[in-house]
């Protein structure tokens, strides 16, 4: 059985993850709406990552006979200056997120929860991934610039990332 603690720790990470969904949902249509057909396809394939991330702990609290809440969700930001300030926007929320993990790393290690412990060891790495590749996006975007004509090879380059990630 898992704790209260733990098990609301886990709802407010289900909450942070759905979040972080539709934000990129919501990144994914402005970019839609300026053409950048790349940059719409990776952030869709970041919005399902992020709903993946969160059904995987709404999954684990079942077999821990916690019990899931599903999130209310806030409403996006929809409008966004510049691809360049998109992905600062992104990246920031990457370590948001990560840092929420290892609050709940902290957590399940003070409550000797090594079974949470266990199950968050996933989430620790794929922050890990995330921030390098939200990083990496942004150093390549800072070094090109997002002028017209920048833009159409970060698109270029979102896309080649679509078809040749591979989905958890």
């Amino acid at each position: 059985m898992i704790s209260k603690n733990i098990e609301q720790a886990l709802n407010d990470q289900i909450r942070l993850e759905g979040n972080a969904s539709y934000l990129y949902l919501a990144m994914a249509a402005w970019c839609d709406a300026k053409g950048l057909e790349g940059c719409k396809n990776f952030l869709m394939q970041q919005s399902d990552e992020e709903r993946f991330h969160m059904i995987k702990i709404v999954n684990y609290l079942s077999e821990v006979d916690g019990r899931a809440i599903s999130p209310g969700i806030d409403q996006p930001q929809k409008d966004f200056e510049s691809v360049g300030k998109l992905f600062e926007m992104l990246y920031e929320h990457e370590q948001k997120v990560t840092q929420s993990i290892h609050e709940l790393v902290d957590l399940a290690y003070k409550e000797k929860d090594y079974t949470t412990l266990n199950f968050l060891q996933w989430y620790v790495e794929e922050q890990r991934e995330e921030e390098d590749l939200a990083r990496t996006i942004l150093d390549k975007i800072n070094l090109i610039g997002d002028s017209p004509q920048s833009l159409y090879f970060i698109d270029l380059e979102l896309q080649k990332l679509c078809g040749s990630s591979s989905e958890e």
